[in-house]
């Protein structure tokens, strides 16, 4: 079974990257130092600290495994990928809703960095998936638990 490609910007792959160094060398230490400091404290059978120091442990082994096999499975979205001719991956899109007027700008990005604070939405989003390979002017329709709301494309930027 082949593994699914993680789409990234060169931003979200610096990311990637850099959450995967510290917690190879500064977590894993971190946990190391407090399981050794839970197992001096004697019977490990009832010891919180212990039992907390690894499932930490276990976190964050998972963690860096998930992570990397997301970077080997990357494809990165560079900006000579990017155009403004319709919305693709990577592309930041000025939207407004068409019932309220309220304009929005997001950034399409792959599902391993989506960030809905920093307006980062994935493309496998309801209004991700919606936006892809429209054009400006264009009015969508996305399905959300509360309806469906409409949005019209103002720009198109890399």
């Amino acid at each position: 079974m082949s593994e699914k490609e993680t789409l990234l910007t060169i931003g979200g792959l610096q990311k990637l990257e850099e959450e995967l160094d510290h917690l190879k060398s500064v977590k894993r230490r971190e946990v190391a130092e407090r399981i050794k400091v839970a197992i001096s404290y004697g019977d490990i059978s009832e010891n919180s600290e212990y039992d907390d120091a690894k499932n930490e442990q276990a976190f964050i082994e998972g963690r860096i495994i998930t992570l990397e096999k997301m970077l080997r499975n990357a494809r990165i979205i560079s900006e000579s990928d990017l155009s403004t001719g319709a919305v693709g991956i990577g592309n930041c899109v000025v939207i407004k809703d068409i019932e309220y007027g309220d304009v929005m700008e997001y950034t399409i990005v792959g599902t391993a960095e989506a960030d809905p604070t920093e307006n980062k939405i994935s493309n496998e989003s309801p209004v991700g998936r919606a936006l892809l390979g429209r054009v400006i002017g264009d009015k969508i329709e996305v399905n959300v638990p509360a309806g469906t709301i409409e949005y019209e494309i103002l720009e198109i930027k890399k």
